[in-house]
């Protein structure tokens, strides 16, 4: 007789991102559905990983992570936020940042604890929970600005509430938490044994003007927080997979007891080349630039469909609606837009646990101007 695996997590198959991206290659079809840019990453910082490579700089670095670089980090975000952290204690560079997500959560979370979840959510947030035996807690954000239900929230918190997980910029939707938002959590948590675990990996991804409100900001929120990082989307070399999370010592001493027997240490020389290329601030700050133009470009293009694009604040994304298309759900019409017409998206219903269908779809706009054009050109035969 042969072992039979028990499924930690029965529901779970293979990801609409898969399947799309599959789809998309075997139609050879623009793929506007997975969040990876098409363009070259920037030449400076590849050339400093190459030097760090021909340095010698080629063995594991120290489990928390190359010390210049967390001193760094540590840098920019007193730079960014006025938070002062303490590079030795404070900050472990991650393989990437869902790393960062699931090591906070297995870190935390005993069975039975519940995590407050705002939906549609990225993809991996309720099978992290779930695989750490604790229950994802659902709330849905209100359609169509996704914005959260903070009366829904206070609703929601019981005595086995361990965790809120936030997300902004927000993937799939492209919204963005407000002052409002933070004042809001502020009263949700205080006085409360709960955490915060934040997924900023699209910090300087955020538009016309907006601050971002990173956790960091504040120090009463982030005294009880993980935050999660990521240098693939803010440098567009989202297959290096390499991110950080930064929490206080105590926690972060949690952190690392799962960190050091999950992956131990990162790959060295892109953390040594990020150690000097971080120092160059208008590398970073430049970016949010840079992605709005991608942004408006698209949906200046877009105005050429019969698809109607929402809100979007920041991310790769930008969501949209194809009412006056088609009465399909969502999957079926991505499906076949991908078959038919030649273009792959992603439908925002599998952001959903209960596959809550909209009728939305989300685009991603960090793609080069021709493949921007060439997928509007095929969407607006649609």
């Amino acid at each position: 007789m042969n072992p039979v695996i028990q499924s930690k997590l029965p529901t779970v198959g293979t990801t609409i991102f898969a399947v799309m991206s599959g789809l998309a290659t075997q139609y050879s079809a623009v793929n506007l559905g997975q969040g990876f840019p098409d363009f070259p990453m920037n030449e400076e910082l590849h050339g400093l990983v190459a030097k760090a490579m021909r340095d010698g700089y080629n063995q594991y670095a120290p489990m928390p992570g190359w010390r210049p670089l967390c001193e760094s980090i540590a840098e920019k975000v007193e730079y960014l936020y006025g938070a002062k952290l303490n590079p030795e204690t404070e900050i472990t560079i991650t393989p990437g940042g869902t790393y960062g997500l699931y090591s906070a959560l297995t870190a935390i979370l005993h069975p039975g604890d519940e995590v407050v979840v705002f939906e549609p959510a990225y993809d991996s947030y309720i099978p992290n929970i779930e695989i750490n035996g604790g229950v994802a807690v659902r709330i849905p954000l209100v359609y169509p600005d996704y914005h959260i239900d903070w009366g829904l929230v206070k609703q929601s918190i019981t005595d086995k509430t361990r965790a809120i997980m936030i997300n902004s910029p927000h993937n799939p939707t492209g919204s963005v938490i407000s002052e409002k938002d933070i004042s809001e959590l502020r009263s949700v948590v205080k006085d409360k044994n709960i955490f915060i675990i934040s997924d900023e990996v699209y910090e300087h991804l955020i538009f016309d003007g907006i601050p971002h409100q990173s956790i960091l900001r504040y120090p009463d929120l982030l005294e009880r927080s993980f935050v999660s990082f990521s240098f693939g989307k803010v440098y567009n070399c989202t297959g290096w997979k390499l991110g950080y999370c930064i929490a206080p010592a105590a926690l972060m001493k949690e952190f690392r007891k799962v960190h050091q027997f999950n992956v131990f240490s990162c790959f060295t020389p892109t953390q040594v080349a990020l150690a000097e290329f971080l120092k160059n601030k208008e590398a970073y700050t430049s970016l949010s630039a840079f992605m709005q133009g991608k942004r408006d470009h698209f949906i200046s293009l877009m105005k050429q469909t019969r698809f109607s694009l929402q809100s979007s604040y920041g991310s790769y994304f930008i969501c949209g609606t194809y009412e006056r298309i088609s009465d399909e759900p969502d999957k079926d019409f991505a499906i076949r837009l991908t078959k038919e017409y030649g273009v792959a998206t992603i439908p925002v219903s599998a952001f959903y646990q209960n596959g809550k269908d909209d009728k939305v779809l989300r685009f991603c706009f960090s793609k080069k101007e021709q493949t921007l054009e060439a997928a509007v050109e095929k969407l607006a035969r649609v």
